[in-house]
């Protein structure tokens, strides 16, 4: 019927078989008009309104330009349209004009025709202009169109064609004419559709983003790479080569989908969980109302929120993490959960759904090839068929295989970007959770388990996306093949389908077993990184101690346990490998209330432990509030007690993202005392500070906080004890300038905490704090008249007071007119900077006397000129440097210390099994090809059962052999791989541990963590599976060849210019992918970086309210690293997609080859030959993407290599050792030793020479920076001698093992640093005193009735850094390590800088007692603590100026007088002391 209608409509037969029966077929004429020209009408007009739509909006784009390519197009279809009018012009006039036969008049469908294509061209005009109003750059469904009509048009170009050649003339020429003038036309329309349209405004913008300029064409092959390809093959590629990100990529835009989609998913789990909780809390509400904390309601929803309230779910990955805190079942109620992986469904679900089309697509095709085969072999079968059929075989086989390419990769590329997405996402959750979280929660995980969360549990995430389309495909797949093979062999099919059932419970539990060991493997890594990360940041605190080896030791024992998880996975892998090799043969994570009055300086003084920091943890909101609640009106600025101090300029630091405002800058830094600074640092205010500002003193790193708060005009400032770390002049500047009632923030609210009585008279108010309780309050006059606790107290240090006035009083007599020293001999970038506060205040005194004098003597060039150069950073000024990287090739070396590590043996037998198991793979297909040809020689005859009975037992025994040697191959491997992840991780643990100082003060602690959380993940997983399966490919690759050889050997031919081709994608290919990989492992450590760096800042970022300029900080360093991720990404399709297209040729030519030769070739021959050439084509893509992989990969192994080959500090122990007793006397003598801190440093040490007896207790004081410090680094040997010597009881100490002389000497140092661990632990880390000792050392530090006080005593577990102990609690506990060792040498580096002055009396009175037998070096800021020193040194700019007793120098009026003049001591108060 409906054949009829369009046969009436053509004028001509629609269908007749006949057609197709004879050597050159064709189509009817009627097919060409009807079924050709309305598949691609109809595809056109089913997207136009698509391309219509913009037409009806405001234009997103200047319409007013009329690009080239936009008037060529218009014109080329305008053209298009003349000739379909004049199409219908032809028709008319045959039907209606002067010659018109009336007889006979033209079908409908040559009216029909020409008018649906005019139509379409003014559509396809219209879609042109719809296309330009939208700014786009091209359409995917025009280019399509003019695609499909080429196409459909090559029927009628070849039926024309051979109608006139076999007529000898052409019988209509007006339409043979117009046909052939449209088919051109349409030809340079598709040409014209593959070319991108950019508009002018677009053109910026697409030179650092080519994929947004890229057309359809090019973006479905990756052709938009190409230039940063060749790029990265002539030369290496550096962060700068690397493009800007699609909108749709960057941290800033996934993080707002994500947060976005998160609020009502976490509202709802929320709910649910309160729910929950509620019929929990009816079980036992008796319990609940006994003790309000039992609720566990308010304690879970208000778990880890701080200002905000997004949570990470932890669900799987924390558990184990916190099982060592709390009972597992108790902890997995304590939050809601079951909200994160919808969340990322919502938020990602368009390019999930995208992804899961092409997968299903490229299912079907995999299983069409498979069909056309079947066809080809019939064919070769059937000599009576005609030839055009293989033909069309040949080229339907290359069609679906280009298409199952180009699927496959767009299915891929979603997929990566996918992952990369998610992984974005969550990395940029926690970050932005980091930022919210209460203290309280904090402190349940560290910054190692948090770091984790962004490195390792991300990343499995990311991968996990990659495959998350298998869950449905290989069911898919399976049912698919069950249904063919059904077709193929009938009934038996199910004995293969019941083997198959059987291995489901065997892999379901392969999996579970799996997945326990891989969270067991997590616990592992996680404690790891924890102990690493602690281990870094007080590496200088083990040197000092020399417990390196105790550090080491627990690093090690974490690491065998992980290893020994590793070991059990692998033999897993092993066993799930041997099933899945031998299935085919088978088968086939109490506040106070204080009320502050604005505009007052407001002091609070207490004892160490009263509760002075909690209160300016409460006022910030740091603290979990039990009862009551804060009041604060207006913004704050917080300066903490422990400076914190960015790896940013100077500048930066200060103004802390505040705009610049040059005045208000100069104001802040006269007043903070830093101008004499920025002239000495070697870049101004533009110098590089180091990671928790390593190159500045503590008075300097103080000063700096001090400045970023005043510069900030808030309303409020929290000052945290910020003068304890300046010497007292310095100080009392500060109080001047910038705190007291003539500062700058004399009109803002200050809240001080302080252990300066000298300030105390200056203040509005003084909060006494005593256990965590406001004692009193009031005016200084007040207080003092109560004779309360604080009167006591300050009678204590009544004399120290009245000598304060009393220096006060005298301050018109000036100090002797000092030397000036110049600036430029001692700008020392990385020891501690010369402080030349001081030298100012010597300046000003000197300008004064000198005007008194009549004569003004003013320094010439003053201001510092800003050179010329400016912006280029100085010698010295850049402190951290970029991460050195490799480039170009993967040396041959780092691939042959991976097999040594592995073991020579081992790699051997590892060879020699996987190259027995390809023989015998090989081996199996000749004997069964040998099998199908009985089939030939007993043709019509009894097959004998022997015969039977041995090919199928030679079958099977090769089968099961190839199972067996691969799970022995992979055994062998398994045990090498584990063996090389410990000789790695031991050589790279045991190295850091022995680098010098130097190297933690210029290298960020992250670079080292990505060290060993990120390349030694990749050591320990990603490297054995890369080398297990490039050694497979490269195996299977030989076999194949060889087979292939074998059968035809003159497809050999075709090979050598497919393997020439290969080797220069894959160099090509390699070479930037490699170096997109360095890219990616560098850029990553600055994430981790910054957010440890974000993490101990914490405080400071909240209380200047700067969340949402960290967070944006943190999208940038994110997009700097996704920018190079996504390149890479995209390589490995543009890759792919060449190697598939190349491979796609030889399957072609080779179903060509065999259409050809079908008279002289088996049919069997077809087959094997078509099926090796398609298996050819994946191994070699499998090869090539291994050997990049590979290549790739072992850069871990080049990473890590790098850090366990630098140079390290001396030998711990040496040959020469010390008698056992040493140091009995204590003797310290200098002999003209200098230093400086790296060779091209200048001194820091100038040349010191002196004495120093047994017994003889020596103050050593100078200015900030003076070069104190690095004396007792010296004692240590943390900076090495540029000559002289240091001896010891007459033993230089260059001479002997560095364990040896710092197990000797005790050290109390300046930042007290603790370990997450037992109190215990952190005394004595190597068992060596009992506990009695230790309960000793604890009463003789103040400790004892805290410790005891604690539920756990001794075994009292200590936060990461020591944070639940205040600063002076913890500076006590090192007090008690420093009794513990009782070595005859005792240093204190500005040990009491942190404690009040009570404190300061008990730490002083108790080293009077138990240390009155040994040397002690004290380095004071405060100089009342050294005055009954036998000696004092003074030091300038690192030289000794003065070293005599306190008296003398007081006597001499030198720099000491001054100094001791500044801190309110003379020669009579000294003599009452």
């Amino acid at each position: 019927m409906c054949a009829a209608a369009l046969e009436e409509y053509c004028g001509s037969i629609f269908w007749n078989a006949s057609y197709l029966e004879r050597p050159d077929p064709d189509l009817p004429v009627c097919v060409e008009q009807t079924v050709l020209v309305w598949i691609p009408l109809g595809f056109l007009w089913l997207f136009a309104p698509w391309h219509l739509v913009p037409l009806f909006r405001r234009p997103k784009v200047n319409t007013k330009h009329l690009s080239k390519l936009y008037i060529c197009k218009q014109l080329v279809v305008s053209l298009l349209f003349l000739t379909a009018i004049a199409h219908l012009g032809v028709t008319l006039g045959e039907d209606f004009g002067p010659n018109s036969d009336q007889s006979s008049k033209n079908a409908a469908a040559y009216y029909a025709n020409p008018v649906l294509f005019a139509v379409t061209w003014i559509l396809v005009l219209l879609c042109h202009e719809g296309l330009r109003w939208e700014g786009a750059i091209d359409s995917a469904s025009i280019f399509l169109f003019w695609l499909l009509l080429v196409v459909c048009d090559i029927f009628p170009f070849q039926t024309l064609l051979r109608e006139a050649l076999r007529l000898g003339e052409v019988r209509d020429v007006p339409r043979f004419s117009l046909f052939y003038i449209s088919f051109g036309l349409e030809l340079i329309s598709l040409v014209l559709s593959t070319v991108a349209d950019i508009p002018p405004e677009a053109k910026d913008f697409i030179k650092k983003n080519p994929e947004a300029g890229a057309a359809f064409l090019s973006r479905i092959t990756f052709n938009w790479l190409n230039s940063m390809v060749l790029k990265g093959y002539k030369q290496p590629l550096v962060q700068e080569d690397m493009w800007d990100l699609n909108e749709s990529d960057s941290t800033a835009f996934i993080n707002e989908r994500f947060q976005h989609f998160m609020k009502p998913e976490l509202d709802a789990a929320r709910v649910r969980f309160q729910n929950k909780m509620k019929k929990k809390s009816a079980k036992t509400r008796d319990s609940a109302q006994e003790d309000p904390q039992q609720n566990g309601l308010s304690s879970g929803l208000g778990k880890g929120v701080s200002q905000d309230v997004l949570m990470m779910e932890r669900g799987k990955k924390e558990d184990e993490k916190k099982k060592k805190k709390k009972d597992k079942k108790k902890e997995e109620e304590n939050y809601p959960n079951s909200w994160l992986i919808a969340t990322l469904y919502k938020t990602f679900k368009w390019i999930l759904i995208e992804s899961a089309f092409f997968k299903l697509v490229q299912d079907v095709l995999t299983f069409v090839s498979p069909q056309l085969l079947k066809l080809m072999i019939s064919f070769t079968q059937d000599k009576s068929r005609y030839a055009w059929e293989g033909y069309l075989y040949a080229v339907l086989l290359m069609v679906v295989a280009l298409l199952q390419s180009l699927t496959l990769q767009q299915y891929f590329q979603r997929c990566f970007v996918l992952g990369m997405r998610v992984r974005t996402a969550l990395m940029a959750a926690v970050y932005k959770k980091a930022l919210v979280v209460s203290n309280d929660t904090r402190k349940e995980s560290t910054v190692g388990e948090m770091v984790n969360l962004m490195s390792a549990d991300a990343q499995r995430f990311n991968d996990v996306t990659t495959f998350i389309h298998l869950l449905w495909s290989c069911p898919l797949q399976i049912i698919i093949s069950i249904v063919f093979l059904w077709l193929e062999l009938g009934p038996s099919v199910l004995a293969g389908l019941g083997v198959m059932v059987l291995m489901v419970p065997i892999n379901g539990f392969l999996a579970t077993k799996a997945r326990k060991l891989q969270v067991e493997n997590m616990k592992f890594k996680d404690e790891r990184m924890k102990i690493m990360n602690e281990l870094l940041n007080g590496v200088k605190i083990l040197k000092l101690y020399a417990w390196e080896p105790s550090f080491q030791k627990q690093v090690e024992d974490i690491r065998g346990e992980e290893l020994k998880v590793m070991k059990k996975f692998a033999y897993l892998t092993a066993v799930s490998t041997f099933i899945f090799t031998s299935a085919p043969a088978l088968v086939s994570l109490a506040t106070f209330a204080v009320f502050v009055s604005p505009g007052r300086l407001v002091a609070v003084v207490g004892a160490v432990g009263s509760g002075k920091s909690s209160l300016m943890s409460a006022l910030l909101g740091e603290m979990h509030s039990t009862k009551g609640f804060i009041n604060i009106r207006g913004s704050l600025a917080f300066v903490p007690q422990q400076a914190w101090i960015q790896n940013a300029t100077l500048k930066d630091n200060i103004l802390f993202g505040s705009p610049h405002e040059e005045e208000r800058f100069k104001k802040v830094i006269q007043a903070c005392a830093l101008a004499p600074d920025l002239e000495l640092l070697p870049g101004g205010d533009l110098t590089e500070i180091g990671e928790k500002g390593i190159n500045l003193s503590g008075g300097q790193k103080q000063r700096v906080s001090l400045a970023r708060a005043t510069y900030s005009q808030a309303d409020i400032y929290l000052l945290d004890d910020p003068l304890s770390a300046v010497d007292s002049h310095v100080g009392k500047h500060l109080f001047e300038k910038v705190i007291g009632p003539s500062g700058i923030l004399k009109n803002k609210t200050r809240i001080l905490v302080t252990h300066g009585i000298s300030f105390l008279p200056y203040v509005d108010e003084i909060v006494v704090l005593e256990n965590g309780v406001i004692s009193e309050v009031g005016s200084y006059e007040n207080l003092r008249a109560s004779g309360g606790a604080f009167s006591k107290f300050l009678d204590t240090y009544a004399t120290e007071q009245s000598n304060q006035r009393n220096s006060e009083t005298g301050e018109g007599q000036d100090a002797e007119d000092f030397e000036l020293i110049p600036g430029g001999d001692d700008a020392q970038p990385d020891g501690a900077l010369e402080d030349t506060v001081s030298l100012t205040l010597k300046r000003e005194n000197s300008i004064r006397r000198s005007q008194r004098n009549g004569s003004v003597r003013l320094r010439r060039n003053t201001s510092v000129k800003k050179s010329a150069n400016a912006d280029e950073p100085k010698k010295g000024q850049k402190l951290i440097e970029k991460e050195t990287m490799e480039t170009g090739q993967v040396k041959l070396a780092v691939f042959l210390q991976y097999l040594r590590a592995m073991g020579w043996g081992y790699s051997a037998m590892v060879f020699v099994i996987y190259f027995i198991q390809t023989a015998a793979f090989i081996g199996q297909n000749l004997w069964l090809s040998d099998w199908t040809s009985d089939s030939v020689e007993y043709y019509n005859m009894t097959y004998p059962s022997w015969k039977r009975d041995t090919r199928v037992g030679v079958f099977g025994a090769l089968g099961v052999a190839q199972g067996l040697l691969v799970f022995l191959g992979t055994l062998l491997l398994a045990n090498a791989s584990v063996d090389a992840s410990r000789i790695l991780h031991s050589k790279l643990l045991n190295n850091i541990l022995r680098v010098p100082m130097v190297f933690f003060d210029t290298t960020p602690t992250g670079r080292v963590v990505n060290r060993f959380a990120k390349d030694i993940f990749t050591i320990d997983e990603a490297i054995p599976n890369s080398f297990r399966s490039w050694l497979l490919c490269f195996l299977g690759v030989l076999g194949t060849l060889f087979v292939i050889c074998l059968a035809t050997p003159f497809f050999a031919i075709v090979i050598i210019p497919l393997a020439v081709i290969y080797f220069f994608v894959q160099r090509i290919y390699v070479a930037t992918s490699r170096q997109l990989r360095r890219l990616d492992s560098v850029s990553r450590s600055p994430i981790y970086s910054h957010f440890g760096e974000t993490v101990s800042g914490l405080s400071v970022i909240r209380a200047y309210k700067h969340q949402e300029r960290f967070l944006k900080h943190n999208e940038v360093t994110i997009d700097e690293n996704l920018k190079s991720v996504y390149p890479w990404i995209v390589s490995n399709r543009w890759l792919a997609i060449r190697l598939e297209f190349v491979g796609n040729l030889v399957v072609f030519f080779s179903a060509l080859f065999a259409v050809i030769s079908r008279d002289s070739i088996d049919s069997g021959l077809v087959g094997l030959s078509i099926s090796y050439a398609l298996n050819v084509t994946q191994t070699l893509n499998w090869l090539v993407r291994m050997t990049s992989e590979l290549e790739t990969n072992i850069v871990a192994v080049e990473r890590v290599s790098e850090y366990t080959e630098l140079e390290n500090e001396a030998d711990w122990v040496t040959d020469t050792r010390p008698p056992q007793q040493w140091p009995e006397a204590g003797r310290v003598k200098f002999e003209n030793y200098k230093v400086r801190y790296r060779p091209e440093l200048d001194l820091v040490l100038h040349g010191i020479t002196c004495d120093i007896d047994s017994t003889e207790k020596i103050g050593i004081v100078g200015r900030t920076g003076a070069g104190k410090s690095s004396l007792t680094n010296c004692l240590f040997r943390i900076i090495e001698a540029a000559e002289g010597c240091i001896r010891i009881d007459d033993v230089d100490i260059s001479k002997i093992g560095l364990h040896d002389l710092r197990n000797r000497l005790t050290i109390i140092p300046q930042d007290p640093v603790l370990f997450s661990g037992s109190l215990r632990m952190n005394l004595d880390p190597f068992d060596k005193f009992s506990d009695e000792e230790i309960w000793r050392a604890l009463e003789l530090s103040h400790l004892k009735s805290y410790v005891s006080g604690l539920q756990e005593g001794l075994q009292h577990e200590v936060a990461e850094g020591g944070e639940n102990l205040s600063v002076g609690q913890r500076q006590l506990l090192c007090l008690a390590r420093a009794l513990l060792r009782k070595s005859r040498i005792l240093i204190l580096d500005e040990a009491t800088a942190a404690v009040d002055l009570e404190t300061d009396n008990l730490i002083q009175n108790t080293i009077r007692k138990e240390f009155s037998d040994c040397t002690v070096l004290t380095i004071a800021h405060r100089l009342h603590s050294i005055m009954d020193s036998s000696r004092v040194m003074v030091l300038d700019a690192g030289k000794v100026v003065e070293f005599d007793s306190p008296s003398n120098l007081l006597e001499k009026e030198g720099h000491f007088y001054a100094m001791a003049k500044d801190a309110g001591i003379t020669l009579e108060s000294n003599t009452n002391l």
